[in-house]
């Protein structure tokens, strides 16, 4: 799947992923009203708006873009129905040949990592027979637990050829906490993306490996650092526009092939409409704002090159 998503980015000139992280904030108030009055305001109801918001955008920009990047918890608030919602949106992005990267982060130990790396990559036996679960292409995996919570999804990665990003050095204030502590003269982060690297050696593609890193945007220090230490991994940026990373801190995520690099925007995309930039789209056309924000993002991400 590796191949499939650098091909993607070649073909389409765009580095870039959309976050699908709907919070009913976003969703416009015509959409939450044509649901509610379907469902109730139940939490039916709210699944069902934060569905039609995604197919929505999805439908407006899935032929610009290579991948999609749900992040799983914004449809875990609203229960078994928020994970149908979101099950809905990774089938329907895929029908429109969209990369989907499960934003998961999970990561625990042995068996129980396993069952995690099943049900997001997998297929999970009943009997006779084996289902894919919710089916991405690829998942988010939390590191701190080590190699046990980490080799169970590469080995299922290698039956299904799929891949993970794994936490190296994330976007958020506080990150720094943990991750830049010095460990025998180095930055905590850097040993980890030396850990992503030799993981990444064990399950190659053609010229990159299926284990990736996340790597945030507001540190382009660090990124440079980490590209180095990680030639073969594909990094995922988070942090780009609503978080502060700009497009002029991205080039070191970047080979010199230009590829070796996907960035994130999810609010900067899917709640366009609420910007003053995209406003003239108004609510009624979300999707169109949207389209717009991506449009801007791929020109600003391709001045950097």
């Amino acid at each position: 799947m590796i191949n499939v998503l650098a091909e993607k980015i070649k073909k389409l000139n765009a580095p870039i992923v959309v976050g699908l992280d709907p919070m009913l904030g976003y969703v416009p108030e015509h959409i939450q009203k044509k649901s509610f009055a379907e469902f109730g305001e139940t939490l039916e109801g709210a699944a069902d708006a934060i569905w039609q918001f995604n197919k929505e955008i999805v439908d407006n920009v899935y032929d610009l873009i290579p991948a999609v990047k749900p992040q799983i918890a914004m449809y875990e608030q609203f229960g078994i129905e928020g994970l149908k919602a979101y099950q809905k949106t990774i089938e329907y992005c895929k029908s429109k040949g969209l990369v989907v990267i499960g934003d998961v982060k999970r990561g625990d130990i042995g068996s129980t990592s396993a069952a995690y790396a099943t049900g997001h990559l997998g297929k999970v036996k009943v009997g006779s027979k084996e289902y894919s679960l919710f089916d991405e292409d690829f998942a988010t995996v939390n590191p701190y637990l080590g190699s046990d919570g980490v080799k169970p999804f590469i080995d299922v990665c290698k039956q299904e050829k799929k891949g993970i990003f794994i936490l190296v050095k994330t976007s958020n204030p506080s990150s720094g906490e943990f991750q830049d502590r010095i460990i025998d003269g180095r930055p905590l982060y850097e040993w980890v993306g030396e850990k992503v690297a030799e993981w990444g050696l064990d399950h190659m593609g053609d010229s990159y490996s299926y284990v990736g890193a996340v790597v945030g945007a507001t540190y382009p220090e660090m990124g440079k650092i980490l590209r180095k230490v990680m030639p073969k991994s594909f990094i995922l940026v988070p942090g780009y526009g609503a978080q502060g990373g700009k497009a002029k801190d991205l080039a070191p995520y970047f080979n010199e092939d230009g590829l070796g690099a996907i960035v994130n925007s999810s609010r900067g995309i899917i709640a366009a409409y609420k910007q003053e930039k995209y406003a003239r789209f108004g609510a009624e056309n979300f999707g169109e704002a949207s389209r717009a924000a991506v449009i801007d993002m791929i020109e600003d991400i391709a001045s950097i090159f």
